[in-house]
């Protein structure tokens, strides 16, 4: 089978500079005076509808600390629920690249999705940031000069929970995930983080996305008595599987660890079925830096909510793409410019300042979380300035 040869820098500053001279014949004036077209590609409905609306509150909130505009120009958006199936993943994202003509994708949420936003983007050369998505192959692999992540691999928030569970002296550990790539990359995360401390994982156990029918996995869980379970899932499957622990026994039982995915944003909807998990997350309640205390504030007083991961990370998109532009002076189709500012920025970003590593992941830190009432309460720091292996990512 014949394999598509990968876009790499040079092909993507070549079709970047017959791009800029086409625009060139229209004058700078005409390059610089239009609205930005932002394409956002994020769900909207079904499990995680929540994370999408998070995502654009928080990518909006930015723009409006800029005064509405970025680099003086306005955004017009345009908007697509991709509904976290990748089935219609490609399909929608040629929407917003060949029909609306986007300058910008901003998406997604889901991996799977995420894998085809990032066939489309690569084809195309339309600059690309990732606010959710923690599909590894998407700056790994698949890593180009125009895609850009402002959140996390699935691989960097699980690694670190390895270490500290055998720190612990906890030796055996269940897996529980849905069977996806999300939750495959997680495990995979969290298996080399706690093997390389010595721990071992005796079963790892799936279901189907999105299907919350755990109660025959919990028993088994509890049948085997491990010394802990670690799990990756998020938003409505977060919150079953924790009351579903709760009623089946487990809590108090077996200790329950996870992505931090798990408990955020969802604290409300558990009640106290929660109190006392621990995760480990690039964000958690509590930062105490000056950065975080004002968009907390500015994102509860614009939006009547409490602001999550989700919201960080749509924030911190747009903090990212302001920081391209401003190098730029608001002139989008000067790409090869706009990509080198952005490789070099540092986001002072409400989870802390971090920067891009080459296959354009964050290099951050990682918190350890603890539940506590309504809060993913920090309570220490599980890895600093922690970059994704980012395997097989070559740019050139």
């Amino acid at each position: 089978m014949s394999k598509k040869p990968a876009f790499g820098r040079r092909e993507f500053l070549r079709a970047a500079a017959v791009a800029a001279c086409v625009a060139g014949l229209s004058g700078p004036a005409f390059a610089q005076g239009g609205k930005i077209k932002v394409g956002l590609m994020l769900p909207y409905t079904g499990t995680y509808a929540q994370l999408g609306v998070a995502i654009t509150n928080g990518f909006k909130l930015a723009v409006a600390e800029n005064g509405g505009q970025l680099s003086g120009r306005e955004l017009e958006y345009f908007v697509v629920d991709d509904e976290s199936d990748p089935s219609k993943a490609t399909d929608n994202a040629n929407k917003l690249v060949t029909r609306d003509k986007v300058d910008v994708l901003i998406g997604t949420v889901h991996s799977g999705v995420e894998m085809g936003i990032v066939k489309v983007v690569r084809e195309s050369g339309t600059l690309h940031i990732n606010p959710n998505a923690g599909a590894g192959a998407a700056t790994g692999a698949l890593c180009a000069p125009n895609i850009f992540r402002t959140s996390f691999t699935n691989w960097q928030p699980a690694y670190p929970m390895g270490k500290v569970l055998a720190d612990r002296g906890i030796k055996k550990v269940v897996t529980l995930t849905w069977k996806y790539g999300a939750g495959e990359e997680a495990i995979e995360g969290f298996k080399e983080g706690f093997t390389k401390a010595g721990g071992t994982v005796v079963k790892e156990l799936f279901l189907p996305f999105p299907s919350v029918d755990f109660q025959p996995l919990l028993t088994e869980i509890a049948s085997i008595k491990p010394d802990a379970v670690f799990v990756f899932f998020a938003g409505g499957g977060g919150v079953k599987l924790i009351k579903d622990w709760q009623a089946a026994g487990l809590r108090g039982k077996i200790p329950l660890y996870g992505s931090g995915f798990l408990t955020d944003g969802i604290l409300d909807a558990v009640g106290n079925a929660a109190e006392g998990i621990e995760t480990t997350l690039h964000y958690g309640d509590g930062i105490e830096t000056p950065k975080n205390k004002t968009f907390r504030l500015n994102y509860a007083k614009t939006y009547k909510l409490q602001p999550d991961v989700y919201a960080v990370q749509g924030y911190d998109a747009g903090l990212l793409l302001a920081a391209g532009l401003k190098a730029v002076k608001g002139d989008i189709s000067k790409k090869k410019e706009m990509i080198a500012a952005m490789e070099k920025a540092k986001i002072d970003s409400p989870r802390g300042v971090w920067t891009i590593s080459k296959a354009h992941n964050p290099i951050q830190d990682i918190y350890l979380r603890k539940v506590v009432g309504k809060e993913n309460r920090v309570i220490g720091i599980a890895q600093k300035a922690l970059a994704d292996p980012a395997r097989g990512c070559k740019m050139n």
